[in-house]
């Protein structure tokens, strides 16, 4: 038994580092959340039902054949009725029943109203309950909360998943002035968010080198954070997307002095504490670390994901996986499954907590938000291993958490 034992450890130990490489970018190195679009041409859920598949089709197929068999039979009947009706001489008013020589057409109108209203609106797609459809230029982003939630499509559109409550609404299309909105409660829907004023000179080299960040080339990007300061000392934006490129080059006092740069210019600014919780974990300090995070989140009022993903990698360096796995789903529940990679982390936890199903389940998860994702092939050969390994703990007696 405990040869069993040390075999599972060391290959579990194995895993771990041969897939430690792969993770990197899993530790949230990039600088901000992107919302990662679902790929409409892969869908492993799908494939994993076929029959299902098959018979809804089945049932559609059936469904349409009644329903066409039900119009004709209603469009006969209207027919037969039509004829009758012309055959039969009408029969001579009441006395002082016609006041009026206009015909009454109200009902007729209102039947008519009601037939073409019932076809737009079946036709016309349903949204999920506090879904937002954001109008704008196309590749225009979207942030909600300060939290980066996906790009605009090539007609400009962009659908939202919010919780509850009010938010708010920033978008951004290079070239232009970016816009931000406060959203109410009841705000959802359709909504035009268009962009017609031009980006001063300030704003089109800060999002110059938003871009370059985004494409990890921090160099650059912090050449054109401080050109666009010196144009614009206060800008708060500005000094915070400069500490993070810093943060990436390793220069953590530097990225530091733009935290608080940026907080001046801010003073309620939850992302900046995020960043300085990435900054202090960097330096090994997780105990300034997740006091960072936890004002991230007190500014925030609870909504901060890459906090809440922060404090579950702290909770990860410190070995306290439990704490890690439920930061991690703090974070995916405020993300609306925008982002892959959390599922890895959470998946990662989970397996060493020795959780073998719920681990399966989040890696497929992973799977189906990123099914060409980087680390899909990595991901494949885990999932078949940590099956083995459950079906190995049933055969010990042992079952699979």
């Amino acid at each position: 038994m405990k040869t069993e034992v040390t075999a599972a450890a060391h290959g579990r130990r194995s895993r771990a580092r041969a897939f430690a490489s792969a993770l990197c970018a899993a530790t949230l190195c990039a600088a901000t959340f992107s919302a990662a679009a679902f790929d409409a041409h892969a869908a492993p859920a799908q494939a994993r039902r076929p029959a299902a598949n098959a018979a809804a089709r089945k049932t559609t197929t059936q469904t349409d054949a009644a329903r066409k068999t039900a119009t004709q039979t209603a469009a006969r009947r209207t027919a037969t009725t039509a004829a009758a009706a012309a055959k039969t001489p009408a029969k001579p008013a009441p006395k002082g029943a016609a006041k009026s020589s206009k015909p009454s057409t109200g009902p007729a109108k209102s039947a008519a109203a009601k037939s073409s209203a019932t076809p737009a609106a079946q036709s016309s797609p349903r949204l999920p309950a506090g879904a937002l459809v954001v109008s704008t230029r196309p590749g225009a982003v979207v942030w909600v909360d300060e939290v980066r939630r996906g790009a605009a499509d090539a007609e400009g559109r962009l659908q939202l998943r919010l919780t509850p409550g009010r938010h708010t609404l920033r978008v951004r299309a290079q070239g232009f002035a970016e816009r931000t909105l406060a959203l109410t409660p009841a705000q959802r829907g359709a909504l035009s968010v268009p962009l017609t004023q031009p980006a001063d000179e300030a704003e089109s080299l800060f999002q110059r080198a938003e871009e370059a960040r985004e494409k990890g080339k921090n160099s650059e990007a912090v050449e054109l954070y401080r050109q666009a300061l010196k144009l614009r000392p206060r800008f708060a934006a500005a000094h915070l997307g400069l500490a993070r490129s810093l943060e990436s080059q390793d220069d953590f006092d530097g990225a530091l002095e733009e935290l608080e740069a940026a907080r001046r210019d801010r003073p309620v600014y939850p992302e900046s504490w995020a960043v300085e919780g990435r900054v202090q974990r960097s330096l090994a300090d997780h105990e300034a670390a997740l006091a960072a995070y936890g004002r991230a989140l007190r500014e925030g009022r609870g909504f901060q994901p890459e906090a809440h993903t922060g404090i579950g990698l702290v909770h990860e360096d410190k070995g306290r996986n439990e704490e890690a796995v439920a930061a991690f789903r703090k974070a995916i529940a405020q993300l609306s499954d925008t982002e892959p990679v959390l599922y890895e982390l959470l998946a990662r936890n989970l397996e060493k907590l020795e959780r073998w199903k719920e681990a399966v389940a989040a890696y497929e998860k992973y799977l189906e938000l990123a099914p060409e994702g980087a680390h899909a092939s990595a991901v494949n050969s885990i999932i078949d291993q940590l099956r083995r390994q459950a079906a190995e703990a049933e055969q010990q007696g042992r079952p699979p958490l």
